[in-house]
């Protein structure tokens, strides 16, 4: 019966009687009729279910957990593609004359006939999907993963010995790699610690199998895997560390100054050079035919006493300093057998910046440049590091519009304007 007059109540669609919504009817009332269904009042909407919004850390967390991924990926997707086209040049000659399109089931052999048969499986399905957006990679050589192509390395090596001096280095490198390629691909948390690992072996990796790169500058500054696809964004500007500290923990002085064919300097003390690089070196980097140019801020100079009084120092503390620097130069230089090579020089301007430029004349220079800060020293301000060229990715093509021409040109003009130390 439908809406009864006595008791108000309804029949369900399953045939059960359902109790009225009024008061005196509610779900744990022990009014309710045998045989009906208590039906539970409605709860605040406020407060149904688990809580879904996210706070700031965790954000955070999830912004950190996509970074270290993302620069993984790029490392892994760079190693697998250096490593497909290795086994190609090396396998596709021996195999392709006899068997065609498939050489690469040849090559797997019983042993690989699983998962190459996998692979196989997958580029059918991609190609019916229309996954395969390039018609490069419609092989299935594409479609290996890089445990499988190293399993192709491993199986064929007498082909590939010639070419790697060492077996061991190359799967040492891939084992290191296997963890990071295992998180990123199921999207899992990877520790900072794994993500450094994985960048040292992938970029040991890449110098295995012929791949070191062709900037220049390489040699004194190995080329970030994110900044050989991204750099250009950030014109020339490579590196950014709060202070000199963490700049010389991952950038140390033997490694921006050693073998350079030319150093200019511009700044106050230049602390960076005289105090982190020794004078030994410098005489054996002179003799070797470096040209050297050091402009320092004239100590005896009003601009020195209005930095101290910036810093709030005691009086002749920083011209003090800036001379003793001076001093270690020129005696740096009286061992010199072509002193005309070691040039130093000072300035009465107000300091803007220190900057060294090595190699600045060429392609493959690197700068180190600070701007300075009212109230903090030198070794405390932020340090820019920039690679001369601007795009890496066109290594042989200067950009002009970079930083690095600018101090370029401010070290010249300021060097025309200075008198030399005798």
């Amino acid at each position: 019966m439908l809406g009864g007059a006595e008791g108000g109540a309804r029949v369900g669609s399953g045939g059960l009687e359902l109790p009225p919504g009024d008061e005196g009817h509610e779900g744990n009332s022990t009014d309710v009729p045998p045989g009906t269904v208590s039906l539970a009042r409605p709860m605040d909407t406020g407060s149904i279910g688990p809580e879904l919004d996210w706070g700031a850390d965790a954000w955070r967390e999830v912004r950190t957990r996509a970074q270290r991924a993302g620069r993984a990926y790029i490392w892994l997707n760079l190693v697998e593609q250096r490593l497909r086209a290795v086994v190609a040049a090396v396998l596709r000659p021996v195999y392709e004359p006899v068997h065609g399109e498939d050489w690469v089931v040849a090559a797997a052999g019983p042993a690989g006939q699983e998962w190459v048969q996998r692979a196989v499986a997958v580029r059918e399905v991609s190609r019916r999907k229309g996954y395969l957006l390039d018609p490069a990679d419609d092989n299935v050589l594409s479609f290996l993963t890089l445990p499988q192509l190293r399993e192709l390395m491993v199986q064929h090596w007498p082909c590939f010995e010639p070419y790697f001096d060492e077996r061991r280095d190359v799967e040492l490198a891939l084992d290191e790699l296997e963890v990071t390629r295992n998180v990123v691909s199921r999207n899992r948390a990877l520790s900072e610690a794994v993500l450094n690992q994985a960048e040292r072996a992938s970029a040991r990796l890449l110098e295995i199998l012929g791949t070191a790169g062709d900037v220049p500058s390489a040699r004194r500054l190995p080329v970030d895997a994110v900044e050989d696809l991204v750099g250009d964004r950030y014109a020339d500007v490579v590196a950014v560390h709060p202070d000199r500290v963490r700049l010389l923990r991952q950038f140390p002085a033997e490694d921006i100054f050693g073998g350079a064919r030319r150093v200019d300097a511009v700044g106050i003390g230049l602390s960076l050079l005289v105090q982190n690089f020794s004078g030994r070196r410098l005489v054996r980097l002179a003799e070797s035919g470096c040209r050297v140019r050091l402009l320092f801020l004239n100590p005896a100079s009003s601009a020195v006493k209005r930095r101290e009084r910036e810093l709030g120092i005691r009086r002749g503390e920083l011209s003090r300093a800036v001379e003793m620097n001076i001093l270690h130069m020129r005696r740096v230089r009286s061992r010199l057998r072509d002193p005309g090579a070691f040039e130093i020089q000072v300035y009465d301007e107000t300091p803007r910046f220190t900057a060294y430029l090595v190699d600045g004349d060429g392609s493959d220079g690197i700068a180190v440049v600070q701007s300075y800060l009212r109230r903090a020293r030198g070794m405390e301000t932020p340090v820019l590091v920039l690679r001369n060229g601007g795009n890496v990715v066109k290594p042989g093509e200067v950009d002009e519009s970079g930083l690095f021409p600018t101090y370029r040109e401010e070290f010249e003009l300021a060097w025309a304007d200075s008198r030399p130390v005798s």
